[in-house]
């Protein structure tokens, strides 16, 4: 099971915007296995928390801008419905390293909060029917615990069916 704390957790540009903006956040941390790749599973097993509560972070390419979506791991990124909610005709997910020369984040470790360029942010509506998700922290190994209304202000974001 991971470690939970605040106090002495791991520094990441996403840690400190949130703490810069006082949003209430818990950090909980795990030894990440270098051979896994379905890092949303990981963290939902290492964690001990229900994948519907783990949100992944994606960057798309939507009509040639990137956008940031966020979906529990558990699912399917809609291409409709995510580029509904964006106003374009098509999307798809962004080169993995147009993604993390954007963001400044690694594949597997993106965080929706605290990237390096702002983007577009929506966020899969099923995040409400939860008091708390976990969004990666901005590193491999490194979650955040967030209330959804918390990391919708902090991301301006907007939700929408996007699963």
């Amino acid at each position: 099971m991971g470690k939970r704390s605040r106090t002495g957790s791991p520094a990441t540009p996403a840690t400190r915007v949130l703490a810069e903006r006082d949003v209430p956040i818990t950090v909980h941390t795990y030894e990440h296995d270098p051979a896994i790749t379905d890092f949303g599973a990981e963290a939902a097993d290492k964690l001990d928390v229900s994948a519907e509560r783990i949100y992944k972070t994606l960057i798309v390419e939507a009509d040639g801008s990137l956008a940031v979506v966020v979906i529990p791991v558990h699912a399917r990124m809609n291409r409709s419905g995510v580029a509904a909610a964006l106003g374009v005709k098509r999307v798809h997910l962004a080169d993995p390293a147009v993604a993390e020369r954007k963001t400044g984040y690694v594949i597997g470790g993106i965080s929706p909060v605290g990237q390096k360029t702002s983007l577009r942010t929506v966020i899969d509506d099923s995040c409400r029917a939860h008091a708390t998700i976990f969004v990666s922290a901005g590193r491999r190994g490194v979650d955040i615990e967030i209330a959804p209304a918390d990391l919708l202000a902090v991301t301006n974001g907007d939700t929408a069916s996007l699963v």
